[in-house]
């Protein structure tokens, strides 16, 4: 049988670029060679597609954009034509001066925050008619908007704590009325949120007016809306992830991350614990402490949450647990940093099989995506020109 080849794309124009680049050389190096052939896509903080195998070594990664710079280029083009992929260095893979072309079976997006994990590049990808791990544009934008995905669970029944919003420009018009209607309706301490980024970037705890202030200044140079909510002291984090498309769902354990700090800052959550590690190198409990109740009744929340925005692949869903037992849906990461493959190795699922089910299901979804009626055949066209040619003719 003939090998799949799979196009790991990762990188893009975010500030959680590095996060994504070990995510992908995680996916890169754990697909199974005997199965696949991998095609590196790495997408530069300046938006260029490159390609090649120098983008195996964590190496080729460090430094400026000159040391990249003999890397071939590759473009993707918004039509359906067969996961075809343009290399642009013409010279090197053509002798007559026409672009070489690299077909791809299936994409594997990698990408962590903006321009990736937002629905962009899934867009890109289903005009394209390419087959893609994880979930679709919609669940995908709103997995990545927090106020629109608490909008969703509120709507859905799931349990979200009260929040506020703030715009930019009403921040930087009125920031006193601003404060007086978050420490009305919020109170301290609380945490503000950029509407859009994930891995804690943008994100402070306010204690006070002079805090709250700059925390404001600090969300909103990161998107033009900002969450505010109240802060759950006492609270502990218990992250599950879902597994599956549709009615074809799993839960993995539980897990507890364990940080000295109030919240699980970018370093905590990438760095301590070894960089190249990913995820794994926070440090967690797994199974998390919490009971066979408590899991049970998060797992079912994460299931729920995971189909009310019609996600798809592997995400995970981070919640709060308080001492007396209340459970509030934190999040849901439609694009979980190293796949959280940690929890599915805890749930009896190796890293090479859960890449082996991701790519099954991104193949079981285009089908389903096959099976939808885009075309409508009318007479609307016609009828419009022999209007137009009556109003010509009086």
């Amino acid at each position: 049988m003939s090998k799949l080849r799979v196009g790991v794309l990762y990188g893009s124009r975010s500030v959680e670029h590095e996060v994504s680049v070990i995510t992908g050389l995680q996916v890169v190096n754990g697909l199974n060679s005997d199965r696949y052939d991998v095609v590196p896509l790495y997408l530069t903080k300046e938006g260029e597609w490159l390609t090649g195998d120098a983008l195996r070594n964590l190496n080729t990664y460090q430094g400026p954009a000159e040391n990249r710079r003999g890397l071939p280029r590759a473009t993707l083009l918004p039509v359906p034509n067969g996961g075809t992929l343009q290399l642009a260095e013409r010279a090197r893979f053509n002798p007559f001066g026409q672009p070489a072309k690299l077909a791809i079976d299936v994409a594997f997006p990698c990408f962590h925050g903006t321009f990736g994990e937002d629905g962009t590049i899934q867009g890109l990808l289903e005009l394209a008619n390419i087959p893609y791990v994880g979930s679709g544009v919609l669940a995908s934008a709103v997995g990545m908007d927090k106020i629109t995905m608490k909008a969703v669970f509120r709507s859905s029944g799931l349990p979200v704590l009260d929040c506020q919003v703030v715009r930019r420009d009403e921040w930087k018009a009125s920031p006193a009325a601003v404060v007086e209607r978050l420490e009305r309706t919020i109170g301290y301490p609380a945490f503000v949120k950029p509407a859009n980024l994930g891995s804690s970037v943008g994100i402070s705890k306010a204690i006070d007016e002079a805090t709250l202030r700059s925390a404001l200044e600090v969300a909103a140079s990161y998107d033009r809306r900002v969450l505010v909510e109240p802060s759950l002291e006492g609270a502990i984090d218990i992250n599950c992830s879902i597994l599956g498309f549709e009615d074809d769902i799993q839960a993995s354990v539980c897990e507890q991350p364990i940080s000295w700090e109030t919240f699980l800052s970018y370093e905590d959550k990438y760095i301590r614990g070894g960089k190249s590690q990913g995820m794994k190198g926070l440090s967690r409990k797994i199974p998390a402490p919490i009971g066979d109740d408590a899991t049970r009744k998060i797992q079912d929340l994460a299931k729920q949450a995971f189909l009310a925005i019609d996600a798809a692949g592997v995400a995970r869903i981070d919640f709060l647990l308080t001492s007396d037992q209340q459970i509030f849906v934190n999040e849901i990461n439609t694009l979980p940093g190293s796949l959280a493959f940690y929890l599915w190795e805890a749930t009896n699922l190796p890293f090479p099989k859960l890449l082996d089910r991701l790519i099954d299901i991104a193949l079981t979804r285009h089908q389903a995506r096959k099976q939808i009626t885009y075309s409508f055949d009318s007479v609307l066209l016609q009828k419009t020109l022999e209007g137009a040619g009556k109003a010509r003719r009086r």
